[in-house]
């Protein structure tokens, strides 16, 4: 009997203290840990589940709103892939503070397929042909950097875990059917804002070491857009759209402007004004806001009924309501050097 009673005992006990440690788990890592709610590494989270990918090349550790909706209109229009926001600012030990200091941050961390994992460019880069390269520059001497190490890091992320690569000023608001695509500016005039491959595509390879042996910072967009349509070019035989139809290449898309970019840069003023009936955009898979292009700070003003703040109020409405319509009112778009945000 006695001991029948003690191993009921240390069953409870053991049961008392699984329980304890998730509870300290969840309660202690929530903010500490960029991998709380997987013991897995990006490796194993993404290798196997196609998941949508953002990146932050800067210190900063709060998203601006903007950042907030792009990934949680992707979380909720990609509820069973693994959302994974990489952050250079972020290490495995980094301590947080409150909610209230950190909003944006604290709102991210609690939607179920959102995972924040530290932006380690140089283990990144390993066995690519961008190690060299970020070995031997001087990045203190680069001209936009922040935007430049951007370039090279979604290139390498996706050629080792494949996925959706996504800048943060683009909301998603409906899947992307395609597995291998790149996403059209213009007509022949491809965007790296948005792309996505199956891991190890040659064609990133090749973009990789295109990357390094024309490698120019003095070129605004040279790795970037300017790499894509370069590479693209060779891959491809390019002609202009024929009405909204996308381009088929050997082992890749080139999917039509309207896809991602219906509002054209030079009309970017369009998502914060009013408009008379809001476009459907049922050509569309996401929006590219331009954020880059929003010198003038315009806002998100809640009541305003603009078209940008009906697309919060859509797509990503944790981030209305919490950085939208919380106590502090109407916050303007941020912009900070650090973000990477459709700048080409």
């Amino acid at each position: 009997m006695l001991k029948e009673l003690q191993l009921s005992l240390s069953v409870i006990l053991l049961l008392a203290c699984g329980f304890l440690y998730q509870f300290t788990l969840k309660s202690s890592c929530l903010f500490c840990s960029p991998s709380f709610k997987s013991q897995q590494g990006p490796e194993a989270l993404l290798s196997h589940r196609r998941g949508i990918v953002f990146l932050e090349t800067s210190e900063r550790m709060e998203p601006p709103h903007l950042v907030s909706c792009a990934v949680e209109s992707a979380a909720k229009i990609y509820p069973e892939r693994p959302v994974a926001f990489f952050m250079k600012g972020l290490t495995d030990s980094t301590p947080m503070p409150s909610n209230s200091t950190y909003p944006a941050f604290s709102l991210l961390s609690e939607i179920d397929n959102v995972f924040l994992f530290p932006l380690d460019m140089k283990r990144l880069f390993e066995d690519t042909p961008l190690f060299s390269w970020y070995t031997q520059i001087n990045t203190s001497a680069e001209r936009n950097w922040l935007h430049i190490s951007s370039d090279a890091s979604r290139l390498a992320i996706i050629w080792k875990y494949g996925g959706i690569y996504m800048d943060t000023d683009v909301i998603s608001i409906r899947p992307i059917p395609e597995e291998n695509f790149l996403a059209a500016q213009d007509s022949q005039y491809s965007s790296n804002g948005v792309f996505g491959f199956l891991p190890h595509h040659p064609f990133l390879w090749e973009c990789m070491e295109n990357f390094v042996e024309n490698y120019n910072s003095d070129i605004w967009g040279n790795q970037g857009p300017n790499l894509m349509t370069r590479m693209l070019r060779v891959w491809c035989k390019l002609k202009d759209f024929q009405e909204l139809s996308d381009l088929r290449c050997p082992n890749m898309s080139f999917l039509h402007p309207q896809r991602f970019y219906p509002i054209s840069y030079p009309e970017w003023r369009r998502y914060y004004e009013v408009w008379d009936t809001d476009p459907s955009f049922s050509d569309s898979y996401a929006l590219h806001l331009w954020n880059y292009m929003n010198k003038e700070g315009r806002a998100v003003v809640s009541g305003s009924n603009t078209l940008v703040e009906n697309l919060y109020q859509k797509h990503c409405p944790g981030t209305y309501r919490d950085l939208i319509q919380g106590p502090e009112g109407p916050v303007t778009g941020e912009l900070h050097p650090g973000n990477k945000w459709s700048q080409h």
